[in-house]
This record gives structure tokens, sequence and C-alpha cells, in this order.
């Protein structure tokens, strides 16, 4: 599959989608579902943007839950956007909850969405949220003039209500003997998925408004992402997996991270760790620089962060199409100054609007990917060593033996007659990435010591 031409890949699992308007308990609702804070929640509207699919259990029985933004009929350029990846998650849906607000009642919006819900042809039941007692009850059967039949009172803050709920979820939902449709699907972001698939996870990080979310659209072939020129459009990590002729890869798109100092309390602050959440669980990130800005203070602190996470790392400047020919040698120059210290991470110069350049992006992660898993036998690790000796021999002390302790990334061990300097280990491990063509992927050294001046080791 080619980068904008691939289709997502299938999920077996039955998808059940929560819908509404705005600030009335979606994401609540989803969390409670699953039975974490998987969605990013806030006390005022319009927090949730993307579509956010997530791994549900009820009685042993597993389906899809999907936390979508709130739908409004607006001409409001991104409110008409987050309103279209509810509907779109609607049309794929077995089944629809729509949630609406028990203490404000129906309001023209709900009733507007009913109708859409409607014109689906979807299986949908009406939930009240925030019925938070046995009194409120009798104001719930109010949507019953939605028409799409008997409501179910729930409180999702609390819980009330939402086992009944989940129960007739299961009802309507289809078993897998009944040959459910194929519908577009991700993982979820739980601790057990990494046990059941070997999936490579590619974060997209970077600053706000530099073209994540464009690049993550194009990548996965799908209007997965709500994308504007407003920076902070996205508030929450969407993950998808696509097959692409390289195999299965998983992209997960996060939101822009700012400095420390300047991130907002509330949705921002949460969205940055989740942000830093998914980073942590890349296998491959790629940070996305705009290459109008050239790198910025935060674009190297955000590099180092990548670093830290220890998985490999591709450098794409976005925006390259907007740089005038005589320039772009001063900022290529730049970008190899300020990372520097990213090692042999590569540098790619795509447009994400236009899809130039989008191409190379597949390769070079599936490059480092390989390079990332590498192991390297014994005997050729110890020849190369050998070689790397003999080509710049060390002073005061040698490499008597090396052995491949670890992947995930190559981390080697150093037996040494001595200590060695640290600009010495930096020549090995030069000469290991070019011997064994390890990319971008880091490498780890660890050095065993003996004699007078050893003791102790060092990690790089």
């Amino acid at each position: 599959m080619s980068p904008g031409t691939g289709e997502p890949v299938a999920a077996a699992r039955p998808l059940v989608v929560v819908a509404g308007r705005p600030n009335v308990g979606k994401s609540t609702l989803v969390n409670r579902i699953v039975g974490r804070r998987a969605a990013v929640v806030e006390e005022r509207p319009g927090v949730t943007r993307d579509r956010k699919e997530l791994d549900a259990e009820w009685c042993g029985r597993p389906f899809t839950v999907v936390d979508t933004g709130g739908w409004l009929a607006t001409d409001d350029a991104l409110d008409a956007q987050v309103s279209a990846q509810a509907e779109r998650a609607v049309a794929e849906a077995h089944l629809v909850l729509l949630v609406v607000d028990g203490t404000v009642g129906l309001v023209d919006e709900d009733v507007a969405f009913a109708r859409v819900l409607k014109r689906s042809g979807r299986p949908v039941r009406v939930v009240v949220n925030k019925v938070d007692s046995s009194q409120r009850e009798s104001d719930a059967w109010a949507a019953v003039s939605l028409g799409l039949g008997d409501p179910w009172p729930v409180s999702a803050l609390h819980g009330r209500g939402t086992g009944d709920l989940l129960d007739e979820v299961l009802r309507v939902l289809p078993h897998e003997e009944e040959g459910a449709p194929v519908v577009s699907g991700v993982p979820g972001d739980g601790p057990s998925d990494g046990e059941q698939t070997a999936v490579p996870r590619v974060a997209l990080i970077g600053r706000p408004n530099v073209g994540k979310s464009t690049l993550f659209n194009r990548l996965v072939g799908d209007e997965r992402s709500v994308t504007h020129d407003a920076p902070g459009t996205t508030r929450d990590s969407v993950d998808t997996v696509v097959e692409t002729e390289d195999g299965t890869i998983c992209f997960i798109d996060t939101a822009g991270m700012r400095r420390k100092s300047r991130t907002e309390r509330g949705t921002e602050y949460f969205s940055v760790l989740r942000a830093l959440e998914a980073l942590d669980r890349a296998d491959i990130a790629l940070l996305v620089i705009d290459a109008t800005a050239g790198v910025t203070h935060q674009d190297q602190r955000l590099a180092e962060r990548v670093g830290a996470a220890g998985c490999p790392t591709v450098v794409v400047l976005n925006k390259w199409e907007l740089i005038p020919s005589d320039d772009r040698p001063a900022i290529l120059a730049d970008i190899g100054d300020r990372l520097a210290f990213l090692g042999e991470a590569p540098v790619l110069k795509i447009s994400a609007q236009s899809g130039l350049g989008v191409h190379r992006v597949l390769p070079a992660v599936a490059e480092a990917e390989a390079a990332y898993h590498s192991r390297i036998p014994t005997g050729e690790l110890n020849r190369a060593m050998k070689a790397i000796q003999m080509a710049h021999p060390p002073v005061g002390a040698r490499i008597q033996y090396a052995v491949q302790g670890a992947s995930d990334p190559p981390t080697f061990t150093l037996f040494t007659n001595g200590r060695l300097q640290p600009t010495y280990l930096r020549y090995v491990e030069r000469g290991l990435r070019e011997r064994f063509a390890l990319g971008p992927t880091p490498i780890k050294l660890r050095v065993r010591a003996k004699g007078p001046n050893g003791g102790g080791g060092r990690r790089r």
C-alpha cells in the first residue's frame, strides 16, 4: 500500500459508537465502558475532536467502543470537521449510543442529530446521562420524543445504570458467527495490546500546528484526524493500523507539545501527557518540524525527549515546498547542527498537504524498524570489533570480547582490560553502525572493564 491509498486493517470486533452534541459526557461514558481514563475529559464543550477507538469487554464479549467529538449543525470549519468525523463513525457502527444531557433536557442539536441517526439506518439507543438519582429518572423519559425508542438513564461519572446499558449493548451487537461487517479498526491502547500483536507503533511527535495530523491522514489514507490552521486542534492520541507494502503499521497521531511554562492546565496538560505516553509506547518516532520556522528550541527539547525514549527517530521537515531554493541549504545545515545528538537520523523533506515526498516515509520507517530489532551473531560482531580496533587502536586499553545482550534497541557489552575513553566509545558506535547498517536506531554500549583502571561500566 502506498501512503494515502491504503485501507485500514479490518477489525473483527463489533463497533459501538458513542455520539451526541458537545459536553453531554460522551468521553466520561467511554472511560466508564473501558474501565480506565482512556479519553481526555474536562467540564467544557469541544474537548474531544477526533475519533478514538478503544477495546472494551463486557461479560466476556469483546467489542470496540468509539469516542467521537460533539456533533453540531454549524458553518464553523473546525466544528464541521468534528461533526463529519462523528457521522463517519456512525456510518461504520453496529450500534450507536446517542448521549443526551439529563440535567439540561433535549435541545435543538439533540433533535437534529437524532434525524441524522435515523437516516443512517444504524441501530440506536438513547442514553440520558447525568441521571445521578432515582428522582431524576422521570425526566429522562422526555427523550422518547426523539423517536429512537425508550431511553436508558445512566450516570457515566458514578456508574449508575451503565451495567444495564452494557447488557443491552451485548443484546444488540452481532455475534461472531453472524458475520459482522468489516469496519476500519485500530488497536486499543491498553497495556495488553502490545502483548496481543507485534505491530510496530509509529508516533508522530512535534510542536502544535506543524502538520502532524495532515501527515497522519496522508499516511493512513483516511481523514482520521481533524485538521485546522489553529494550533492545538488535536487533543488526544489517535491510533490507526494500516496495511502497507512493508507490513502492518500502527500510526499514532499526537497532540502538539509546547514548553511546560506555556502549557495550559486542563485539556492541554492532559493532551501532552497522552502524547508523552504515546511516545513511550512507540517503536519509532516521526519528529515533525515546520520547515518554515526551522528548528526551534522546543524542537530540540522534543528531540531530546524522543532520544530519552530509546526509539529510532526519523526527522520530517514538513512544508518544504514553501522554502525558497536559496534558503534550503542553510536550513538543512541548521538541522544538522541543532539535532546533531540524534546521530544518523534521516531527514525527510516533504509536503503533507500536497503529498510531495511522503512516499519516502514508509521506507524510512521500515529501515528504522529493521535496525531497531537487529541481532548480530557473536562471531561477526567480534570480527568487526577487531577491524575497528586495527583501524584506530585505543589508548591504554583494548576490547577483548563483545556480545550483543539485547535488541530493541541493539545493546552491546564490551569486555575490556581497562577503561575506554568516551571519544573512543563514540568511534566504536559509529563503526558498528556503519558495518551493520544500523541506521537511525539508538545503540547502547555497556563496558565491563577489568584491571586497576576498570570497575563499573558505561551505557550509551
